[in-house]
C-alpha cells in the first residue's frame, strides 16, 4: 500500500477549488488533508475512490459512534465545523437507524408530490423573473441574489411549512454554516441559531399543523415516539432545508454562468438542438454545487486505491474531482460540452445516501432556466468571468454574486 501523505492544508477561502482538486488528485486517490483547528481528515480524490465509500458500509457519517476524535473531546465544541458532526438525523445516522430515518423522510419525496410541486415552482419562477425585468432593458442586476438563491429557499421553506419571515431569518445561519473561514465563536453561533429555528418551526407547527413536511414527521414522531426521536426531528428538518436549499442555489449560478460564457451551447439548447437535461447533467458534473462534504468515518480499517485508511479516521468526499476525472471522462473531463455523450457524474450522490431530493432540484433546474432564458434570451455578464468571486467555503462551489445585464425582457 502507498505511504500516507503529509497532510496538506485545504483552502477556506476555496479560492481555486479545481486547481486544488488536480493536485489533490495528482497525490493520489486517498490524501490526507488538514481541516480548520488542524483536523485531518482524508480527501478523495476519484471516481473510483468515491464510487467504492459511498457504497461501502464499512463508511458511516456517524461521528458520536464513530469518530473517537470526537467521541474522545479532542473536537472540541466550538470547532469552526461543529454543526456538521453534531447533527443527530437521517444523514448522519448509520445502519438500521439510516433505514427508519430515510423511510419516514422519503414519502416526503415521491414523484407524485415531486409533480404537484411544478406549479408552485413556475410561480416562484415567474414571480422572480416580473421583479428582475421591472429593473428594465441594459440594468444589471445579481442574477444569484434575485433568482438563483430565492427561487430553491423559497420551495424549501414551503415544503417544510416555514413562513418566508422565518426563512429569511435562517438563511444567514445557513449561509454561515457552509462557510468555511468563520471563527469558533461564530460555529457556537451557527449551531444555536439552526437549533432555535427549528424548535421554533416545530412548536408552530404543533399548534398548527399543515399539509408540508414538518407536520408530516411531528405526526409520525408524536404517534410512535421511538419512531423519530425531538433531536432527529428537528436536525432532519434543518437537513432538508439546507441541504434542499444551498445545492440547489449553486447548481443554478453555475449553470447560467456556464451558459453565458459557452454562448453556442446555450443557442444549441434554445434552439432544440439540444436539451435542459443536457445541461442539467454537464453542468453537475463540471461544476458540482458541492466541493468536500464533511464528514464521514471509517467504521473499519479499508483500502481505498491502494491507500489504508485507519478505523475511525475522517473522510471528506470531494465531489469537485469526480466528474473531472480523466479517468473517466479523458483529458477533456475538464471541459464545458453538454454535446458530451457520457455526462456520468455523482453530485446527487450515490448508494444508501443518494438525494431523495434529486427529482425536486432536476424539476426545478429544467423549470426555472428554460424560463429564465425564455424571457431573458439574450442575457449576459455583467463582469468578465475571471472576475466572479468564490464563495468563501472549500465546502460549496458557487460564486458571491453574479452580476448580469438584462436586455429586452420578452413577454411573460
Amino acid at each position: 500500500m502507498q505511504k500516507a501523505k503529509c497532510p496538506f492544508t485545504l483552502d477556506t477561502m476555496g479560492r481555486d477549488l479545481h486547481g486544488e482538486t488536480d493536485m489533490l488528485r495528482a497525490e493520489g486517490p486517498a490524501v490526507q488533508v488538514r481541516l480548520p483547528g488542524g483536523v485531518t481528515a482524508w480527501s478523495l480524490n476519484s471516481h473510483q475512490a468515491i464510487r467504492q465509500v459511498l457504497s461501502d458500509p464499512r463508511v458511516t457519517k456517524n461521528a458520536r459512534n464513530h469518530w473517537p476524535a470526537f467521541i474522545d473531546g479532542e473536537i472540541p465544541p466550538d470547532w469552526e465545523m461543529i454543526s456538521w458532526v453534531a447533527m443527530d438525523n437521517m444523514v448522519t445516522a448509520y445502519g438500521r437507524d439510516h433505514v427508519r430515518l430515510r423511510r419516514l423522510v422519503g414519502k416526503a419525496f415521491s414523484p407524485r408530490r415531486t409533480e404537484s410541486l411544478r406549479p408552485r415552482v413556475i410561480e416562484l419562477t415567474d414571480q422572480l423573473l416580473d421583479g428582475m425585468a421591472a429593473a428594465g432593458p441594459g440594468a444589471t442586476v445579481d442574477l444569484r441574489e434575485r433568482f438563483a438563491y430565492p427561487l430553491p429557499a423559497r420551495l424549501v421553506a414551503d415544503l417544510i411549512g416555514m413562513s418566508e419571515k422565518a426563512r429569511a431569518r435562517t438563511a444567514s445561519v445557513i449561509d454561515m454554516m457552509v462557510d468555511t473561514t468563520v471563527t469558533p465563536e461564530q460555529a457556537q453561533g451557527v449551531l444555536a441559531g439552526w437549533r432555535t429555528a427549528m424548535d421554533e418551526l416545530i412548536e408552530e407547527k404543533r399548534r398548527n399543523p399543515a399539509e408540508d413536511i414538518t407536520s408530516d414527521l411531528i405526526a409520525a414522531r408524536d404517534e410512535d415516539g421511538s419512531a423519530l426521536s425531538e433531536q432527529e426531528l428537528a436536525d432532519t428538518i434543518f437537513a432538508i432545508l439546507g441541504a434542499g436549499s444551498e445545492t440547489t442555489i449553486n447548481f443554478l449560478d453555475n449553470a447560467v454562468t456556464a451558459l453565458l460564457t459557452h454562448p453556442e451551447q446555450l443557442a444549441a439548447v434554445l434552439s432544440g438542438e439540444r436539451s435542459w437535461e443536457d445541461v442539467t447533467d454537464e453542468v453537475l458534473r463540471t461544476e458540482s454545487p458541492l466541493a468536500h462534504l464533511p464528514l464521514r468515518y471509517a467504521v473499519e480499517d479499508i483500502e481505498v486505491g491502494g491507500v489504508l485508511i485507519p478505523k475511525g479516521d475522517a473522510i471528506l468526499v470531494n465531489y469537485s474531482a469526480i466528474g473531472r476525472d480523466p479517468a473517466l471522462h479523458g483529458a477533456d473531463a475538464h471541459v464545458f460540452d453538454i454535446a458530451r455523450p457520457d455526462k456520468e457524474h455523482l453530485s446527487f450522490g450515490y448508494g444508501p445516501h443518494y438525494c431523495l431530493g434529486a427529482g425536486i432540484a432536476r424539476m426545478i433546474a429544467s423549470v426555472g432556466l428554460s424560463r429564465l432564458f425564455a424571457r431573458f434570451p439574450d442575457l449576459s455578464l455583467a463582469v468578465q468571468p475571471d472576475e466572479l468571486q468564490p464563495l468563501p467555503t472549500f465546502i460549496m462551489n458557487g460564486h458571491r454574486s453574479l452580476p448580469v445585464r438584462l436586455t429586452q425582457a420578452a413577454m411573460a
